[in-house]
This record gives structure tokens, sequence and C-alpha cells, in this order.
């Protein structure tokens, strides 16, 4: 079996190289950003084919003789590679064509960019796509066609789950960084605090699983990513260690029956609390019913975020200024709706526009 990696310096790509050597599996390609001398090491011990990257201008850095630059190079990786598994661990809308690429290819796609499904989840085959993503792997694993009444994901509440709320208003993009329970890259840990990465992978449930009859529930200690409610009345949780290992090797190989995480130690976790995700505290999640009710509207949110986090970076908005933006753009184009992929270019497109003018 080979892959091919798409985000490989990135924290998943990371962990899916770790599995990766564990199973012999080989790396037809590694497509990565800026990183470029992790990407050298990553070259040097896994020896691609070929090789992308996101800038022509750090070509010359790179130590393969077979490299390929920008949006298209990654196409052109994905159409011409002999893999029939490609990882998609790219960040943002940058994602979408590669999934829209590889499954028009009807190649198997292991997805953890989550903007992919919640921007044209109604154009994407279902049946090729594998989440890489803790939380519906978890769904995944409780649901086994047993009938199912309600699902339901955790959120670790982000960087501002404990501060006053007449602080939060003038949180920092650094502030926002300080995830409470992990490590990872700027754009996830900013849609943390604000809940918008919760609303995303609620849409992702949604395609997935074919329902919008899922929530999601703060749970600080994120030991339980997962929750299903079935119609007998039961409800399990999947318990599992703050790792992507597991859902990669399961995306990779099927079934895995050996140990991947050390099981969970439940007299070190100690008490469990499960809390409400309150909108005076994330606004977003205003919208959540309409959203799950509306999913093509997914294409908004994501366009508009987007343009809020580049803006908050550059402090040229507040914390809550995010929200504020991304749900006045949605209010405004509430009611378009794409008919097919190029109309779900000119939507992004138009709704960047009007959130970079606000």
């Amino acid at each position: 079996m080979s892959i091919v990696l798409l985000g490989s310096t990135g924290s998943i790509g990371v962990n899916t190289l770790i599995i990766a050597q564990r199973y012999n599996i080989a790396i037809e390609a590694l497509v990565a950003g800026r990183n470029i001398d992790l990407l050298n090491e990553q070259i040097k011990v896994h020896n691609p084919k070929v090789v992308a990257i996101a800038k022509e201008e750090d070509k010359h850095k790179v130590n393969h003789n077979n490299i390929r630059c920008g949006t298209e190079g990654i196409l052109s990786v994905i159409e011409e590679s002999q893999s029939q598994t490609i990882v998609n661990a790219l960040v943002g809308y940058a994602g979408l064509a590669p999934t829209l690429k590889a499954t028009s290819l009807g190649k198997s796609v292991a997805l953890a960019n989550k903007e992919s499904l919640v921007v044209a989840g109604e154009f994407i085959d279902m049946s090729l796509i594998t989440p890489i993503d803790s939380e519906h792997f978890g769904l995944w694993y409780l649901m086994n066609e047993r009938p199912v009444s309600k699902l339901f994901i955790t959120a670790s509440g982000g960087a501002f789950r404990e501060w006053e709320l007449n602080k939060m208003k003038d949180a920092t993009f650094s502030d926002a960084l300080k995830h409470p329970n992990w490590s990872m890259g700027n754009k996830i840990t900013i849609d943390s605090a604000t809940m918008t990465n919760k609303l995303f992978e609620l849409l992702e449930a949604k395609w997935l699983f074919n329902t919008s009859n899922i929530d999601a529930v703060i749970e600080k200690k994120s030991i339980i990513h997962a929750l299903a409610e079935f119609k007998d009345g039961s409800t399990t949780a999947h318990f599992a260690g703050v790792d992507m290992k597991l859902p990669i090797a399961f995306a990779l190989r099927g079934e895995v029956t050996e140990e991947i995480l050390p099981p969970t130690d439940l007299l070190s976790i100690g008490a469990l609390e499960f809390l409400p995700i309150e909108t005076s505290r994330y606004p977003i999640w205003n919208i959540k019913e309409h959203i799950l009710q509306n999913p093509h509207l997914g294409v908004v949110v994501n366009a508009a975020n987007e343009v809020a986090i580049e803006a908050f970076q550059q402090e040229k908005c507040s914390f809550f200024a995010m929200s504020e933006m991304v749900l006045d753009a949605y209010e405004k184009f509430n009611t378009i709706r794409a008919t097919n992929i190029d109309e779900i270019i000119k939507i992004d497109r138009e709704v960047r526009d009007y959130a970079s003018k606000r």
C-alpha cells in the first residue's frame, strides 16, 4: 500500500507518517506548506517519488528532484499518483480542491480537512471519505449499525472557557492560541476558542452520518470524544487519549486490533463534567440549529470565518468581532444555494469580498 500525504508537516501529517512507518505503508508523495526544514527531514526518511509545496519561491530549498508548486502542483500530484488513498491534512479552504480531485478519480480520502465537507459536502461522494477526526471516528465506532436517536460530540471549550466574559473582548490572538488541552495549528486553535470548529464538526457529521439530530457539549478533559444515544434509551461514550494516531490508523488500515494508545486510566481521570455551550461565550452557536437544517450555508460560514481570523491576527478586529463578522455574512447570504462546485467557488469569493469590507 502507498499513500499521498497532503499537509505532511502539520500535526496530523507527522502522526500519519508515524503510523505509515509502523505498518510499512509507502509514501508516494509529500505535500507541505512552508516548513521546508521539516519537509526535508521527511523526504530523507520516507523517500517520496514527488513533492509539492505551497510557494514557488521555496523550491530551491527543497532537497528533491521532482517538485511541484501551488494548487495546480498539488492537483497534478494527485492525478498522476498510483496510490488509491489520499490523506488530506491541509488547512482551510485550500483543502477543498484536492478532495474534489481525489474523489473525482475514485480515490479514497482519509480526511482531516473538515472545510472540504463544510463547504461542499453536498457535492462529495461520502463513500470515498474516511474522517481523521477523533469525534467522528468515535461516532462511527459507537454506532455499529444500531438504531440511534441522537449523536453527541464533545468540545474542550477552547482557550477562553474559564475567562470572565468582560475580559474576552480584549483577548489577543496569542491569548487565543493557548489551548488548555493540546497544541494544534493556529486556525484550528482559534476556531476552538470561538466554537466554530465544533460547528464545522457538526456539519461534517451531518454529511458523514446523514443526520441533523446531533449536538455538542463541553467536556473539559477531552477524554470523551463522542456519545451515541440509542433508541432504546441507553447512551454509550467513546473514551480515548488525546492522540490522533488512533483515527489515522483506522483510516489507513480499515481495522486495527492491536494497541495504538495506552488504555484510559479511569482512576487518574476522576470526575467528569459536561457543560452546555453558551451563546454568550460562543456567539457562533446562535446559528447551530439553522445551519444543521441548511448545511449548504457552510460555504458562507467558512469563507467569512477565514477572513475574520486574518483580521483578528492583524489586530483589525476584536475576538468577539470575529463571530460578529461571520454572523453578519450568514444573515446577508442566507438565501443562496449552490447547485454545483463552480457556484460554490463564486459564493466563496463573494462572501470573502463582503466580509473583508466590513
